[in-house]
């Protein structure tokens, strides 16, 4: 059995240990997700957690993890006896691949059972092992929207019911979910952010010392496994005792009034949704003065619950920054810790302080309760320790600041206020020689000055773009593709899951006279080949790389242009967001184009990257089109089932270097050689316009699309307008 790294050795990552630890003290608080940078030991810490968690009592032999308290109930297998066996065993940590199928998620009837033998039989899932244990998905956010769907269901009933393959049957699935991820890559569904009872961000240590320290134990525990381990049994010992101990007082650590009064303040002033976090905030709290060994939660419980269990909870957008305003926590909390209640005051309190003075918690000398600091000493001395001072100190201040909310339309209207003004009117020639007002140096009448960056407006409803044709790309929203999900359509090959049995028994039909099978009804079992099997093919939507190629030239800087451009481009992120796309950003302006952003599932810095571009300076469409034409070339290789849709953002004028214009139509012929399909959006407007954005499009092989009809709406008014001015009774008039 492979060695894990002890949890105690782990140095720098207190909020993480923190938020596992809570979560262990009490399960109810609903699991973990830890978002950070690569290479910040969250795996390494998820899976050293079952090494100080207590042991749990199982019915012996039973496939569902069944408590002895389950004895005499009904499982998939039959019912429980009365007095069936009980054997202890220790918590499951259950790791969740990304490309799992449903089937071996949820369980699924057993073939070689079914097939051979005739027998129904249910082959349980990864969320029946999972059962009274942990479920651990690593890059959480990289999951298919059909398993996230399972698990918000799971997570949700406590219990997962499976209606396929005429198989019926459910049972209880009820584990701590703890996810990992890494922010570049994409964010998380929201619905099932939500599930996430807390939230912790990662990242590595900047102390010389310290990153020094994290080495060494690596290096050291990698040559000596066993060796290193040993040398943290003693503190991995007194953690399992503490969390032990935790437990067992969480349950006597009331919910008073006060406590009650200052979380729903806090919950209600921060604006989150629904419910769900108060009720967290609340266990959590409880949870953590039990860690602490106190018999009441204090405010600093209730500061250190709100930290870790609202910044996801009260997100509006896939844009807006996460995190909490510290200065607005601190007054929604408070000055004073609930007052001390009096000598003869209520006999449930004096109870609950007698009985942690007396539970024999390791690290307690039997004394009464004290005050705020003491108990913080306290927490310390108990608290396991690992060599040069790692210390898992789950006590206040330490968790890493977070930026407060800024205002977005304050910074609009300062951004906005120097953007230059320039009349749609001005449209001289587009060649270099002859120059573009648009693109004229700083100074110059008309000019806008090169790094001007202009802010987007509030993003609106998309029409919706897609590719052509049918994929067979990773199941999302957009394209018409054959994914793992959706409606069935036929069968194919069997790929190892979704069997699709009335074509299995077709396939299987013609070949069993061949095979000695007699006729009618008592002709014996249907006599199956490996080769009979078939798979469902099923028709559905897939996601795509959605490839930006924007123009930033001074001629698109005009007036108020970048910005209904930025605003139409985020208002397209967050619609590839909502369809699970990877998404790109190919930039040009100047003398030459750059990759803003190399295609990644992670469309917060998309958007990032979008409000930080500058604008103006002369128009180099030929050199945007040619890295974008790379790009494709580049991601064809690495996933080449992943169709790509290239969006060009521009006005289509061409005004950097020698025969400008005639060098940017070969680059389109080249981009459109490659078979993409394509949008050009127009970003031209004013009353005289010289179409070349449409001449783009021609070229390209792509739709053209005015900047207006880039929006649903907009796009139903453009059709509504053309529809009446063709109607007959115009037409008459």
């Amino acid at each position: 059995m492979p060695q894990h790294y002890p949890f105690s050795a782990v140095v720098g990552s207190d909020d993480m240990a923190l938020a596992l630890i809570l979560t262990a003290v009490s399960p109810a608080v609903g699991g973990v997700l830890i978002r950070g940078e690569k290479g910040t030991a969250k795996s390494t810490m998820v899976r050293a957690l079952t090494g100080v968690l207590p042991p749990i009592d199982v019915v012996a032999g039973d496939r569902f993890s069944s408590a002895p308290t389950d004895r005499g109930t009904e499982t998939p297998d039959g019912r429980i006896p009365a007095d069936a066996p009980v054997e202890q065993r220790a918590v499951r940590l259950v790791e969740l691949p990304i490309g799992v199928s449903e089937d071996r998620i949820t369980g699924s009837l057993h073939l070689e059972s079914a097939l051979s033998d005739g027998v129904t039989v249910f082959e349980p899932g990864l969320l029946a092992r999972a059962h009274r244990g942990l479920l651990y998905v690593d890059e959480v956010n990289l999951l298919h929207d059909h398993v996230v769907d399972l698990l918000l269901d799971a997570a949700a009933m406590g219990r997962v019911t499976v209606e396929r393959d005429g198989v019926s049957v459910d049972h209880a699935a009820r584990f701590v979910l703890i996810g990992t991820m890494n922010p570049e890559e994409g964010e998380l569904r929201p619905q099932l952010l939500d599930r996430f009872g807390l939230t912790v961000e990662v990242a590595a240590p900047r102390d010389p010392e310290l990153r020094a320290e994290v080495v060494r134990r690596r290096i050291a525990f990698e040559s000596d496994p066993a060796g290193f381990a040993s040398s943290f049994a003693a503190d991995e010992a007194a953690l399992a005792e503490r969390i032990v101990a935790a437990r067992e007082m969480v349950a006597r650590v009331p919910m008073s009034p006060w406590a009650l009064a200052t979380i729903a303040r806090v919950c209600a002033g921060f604006d989150v949704d629904g419910m769900r976090a108060d009720i967290v905030t609340a266990r959590t709290a409880a949870a953590h003065a039990a860690w602490q060994g106190r018999a009441r939660i204090t405010r600093e419980d209730i500061r250190v619950a709100a930290r870790m269990a609202l910044p996801h909870r009260r997100r509006r957008a896939p844009f807006d920054a996460p995190g909490l305003d510290e200065d607005l926590l601190e007054r929604l909390l408070g000055d004073d810790d609930e007052p001390d209640p009096e000598p003869d005051g209520d006999p449930d309190t004096e109870s609950t302080d007698h009985a942690e003075t007396s539970d024999g918690r390791p690290g307690t000398d039997g004394a009464p309760e004290a005050d705020a600091p003491r108990d913080a000493d306290t927490a310390d001395a108990a608290a396991p320790s690992a060599a040069d001072g790692n210390r898992i100190d789950p006590g206040t201040d330490t968790h890493p600041d977070t930026e407060p909310d800024t205002d977005r339309g304050t910074e609009e209207s300062d951004t906005g206020a120097a953007d230059p003004q320039r009349p749609d009117t001005e449209q001289g020639p587009h060649t270099a020689e002859e120059g573009d007002p648009g693109d004229s140096p700083a100074g110059a009448p008309g000019g806008v000055p090169p790094g001007t960056v202009a802010s987007a407006a509030d993003p609106y409803r998309t029409r919706l773009l897609s590719v052509a044709g049918t994929g067979h790309g990773a199941a999302g929203r957009r394209s018409r593709a054959l994914t793992s999900s959706g409606r069935r359509i036929g069968s194919g090959d069997f790929t190892g899951s979704d069997l699709h049995l009335p074509a299995t028994i077709r396939a299987a039909a013609r070949w069993q006279a061949g095979r000695g099978r007699t006729g009618g009804r008592q002709g014996g079992r249907l006599l199956l080949a490996p080769e009979d099997l078939r798979s469902a093919v099923r028709e559905g939507r897939e996601s795509n790389l959605v490839l930006f190629c924007v123009d930033a030239s001074g001629s698109m800087a005009a007036r108020t242009r970048m910005e209904q451009v930025k605003t139409a481009i985020l208002s397209l992120l967050l619609d590839a967001y909502r369809r699970r796309d990877t998404v790109g950003l190919v930039t040009f302006r100047g003398s030459g184009a750059q990759v803003a952003l190399p295609p990644t599932s992670s469309v917060d810095i998309a958007a990032t990257r979008l409000a930080e571009l500058p604008g103006g300076g002369r128009t180099p469409l030929a050199e945007g089109l040619l890295a974008t034409a790379e790009v494709l070339r580049i991601e064809k290789v690495r996933d080449p089932r992943r169709r790509p849709l290239v969006v060009v953002v521009t006005d289509g004028r061409a005004t950097h270097g020698p025969d400008a214009l005639a060098r940017s139509r070969a680059a389109a012929t080249g981009l459109a050689s490659l078979g993409t399909t394509s949008v050009v959006v127009d970003c031209e407007t004013g009353r005289f316009r010289m179409g070349l954005a449409a001449e783009l499009a021609a070229q390209l092989g792509a739709e053209h699309v005015p900047l207006g009809e880039v929006t649903a709406e907009g796009l139903t008014d453009t059709v509504r307008a053309r529809t009446h001015s063709r109607s007959p009774r115009n037409e008459v008039a």
